[in-house]
């Protein structure tokens, strides 16, 4: 691959950190995230099926060593601790009561960590819930949910919201209306395109982008999913119809997990990592970060990479395409009624 003559090979290190995430960006080639929370939780010894937000208020030494970790990496952006921040998400938990006070702890924890060198960006994970028609949930009581949560967030000192892992473009879209009835801050998009390139609701990423962009979303992009692969494929797809004025960013896993010595690990070392970073500067993508299985010496290895060795040049245009997988609902109907013809 040509090195790409429009990025410098080695850019200044000594980049300018405004508070204003779109001058920020525009300021500099690239800006680089932060990694998983998750994995660092368990880690310091989150067990399975507990709640990583209440460790905003019962264990917050460790949520700023977390914070200070990625800082310390790199990261010129750090998340908070509140993926799982909705009443939805934390009522598995029995914490729907508590939405305010979590969220905007775990603000606040980064917002303390941060300074006025690093952004906080205010994570908003998905509700758990299926919208209507599929399920239940109702536009305007996700549209409530989000509000409250990012209501917390802006409190504690979010320079910006950012809605993550996302499958269905409504969900999105309830979370950015939410964001702007509370909040004139930015807001940023991703979702995962985990199933055959799409999401879990069959959403392509070109569609995202396109639905997206035409929604007002500035900053669109991927995150989470099977890897890097997966990553590369999306982000292509997204950069080949960008419209003007729209950035990209991304955020993968670090490869797949799998159990070793009775501990979850992922493959995906700090070098693969660093590759993709790489690949994704030369896409054009303007936050590069990582999620699932990634730990601050991925971020270094990422950072290092993208600030010393050549961006490669590549050709943005759309992938072939991939049939979408069919809605969830629609796939469980289908095992039902494979299930019955076997019964009768």
């Amino acid at each position: 691959m040509a090195v790409n003559p429009q990025l410098p090979l080695i850019p200044n290190p000594d980049f300018i950190m405004p508070r204003d995430l779109f001058q920020l960006i525009e300021s500099n080639p690239f800006i680089i995230g932060d990694g998983a929370m998750g994995t660092m939780l368990q880690q310091k010894g989150l067990t399975s099926g507990g709640a990583p937000e209440l460790w905003n208020v019962e264990r917050p030494d460790v949520i700023r060593q977390i914070y200070q970790g990625y800082v310390d990496a790199g990261s010129q952006i750090i998340e908070t601790n509140t993926f799982g921040g909705t009443r939805y998400r934390l009522g598995l938990h029995n914490l729907q009561d508590r939405v305010h006070e979590l969220n905007y702890a775990g603000a606040a924890l980064a917002r303390e960590v941060a300074g006025d060198d690093v952004l906080v960006a205010g994570s908003m994970g998905p509700t758990g819930e299926l919208m209507q028609p599929m399920g239940e949930l109702t536009y305007e009581t996700a549209v409530e949910a989000f509000a409250e949560q990012a209501a917390a967030l802006a409190e504690g000192g979010v320079d910006f919201f950012l809605i993550e892992t996302m499958s269905d473009l409504n969900e999105v879209k309830a979370a950015v209306a939410a964001c702007r009835q509370v909040s004139d801050r930015p807001i940023a998009a991703t979702l995962t395109f985990d199933t055959n390139y799409h999401t879990m609701m069959g959403v392509s990423p070109a569609q995202a982008m396109q639905e997206l962009a035409a929604f007002g979303v500035k900053i669109i992009g991927a995150n989470c999913g099977n890897g890097p692969e997966e990553t590369r494929r999306a982000i292509q797809e997204m950069a080949a119809v960008r419209p003007e004025g729209v950035y990209l960013m991304a955020q993968s896993n670090a490869g797949l997990p799998h159990i070793e010595h009775g501990s979850i690990h992922y493959d995906g070392t700090p070098e693969v990592m660093a590759e993709l970073a790489l690949d994704l500067a030369g896409m054009g993508v303007d936050i590069i970060g990582a999620c699932c299985g990634s730990t601050p010496e991925h971020i270094k290895a990422m950072r290092e990479a993208l600030l010393t060795q050549p961006i490669p040049e590549f050709k943005l245009e759309l992938p072939p395409a991939h049939p979408a997988p069919a809605p969830q609902r629609e796939r469980r109907e289908r095992r039902r009624g494979r299930r019955r013809r076997r019964e009768e």
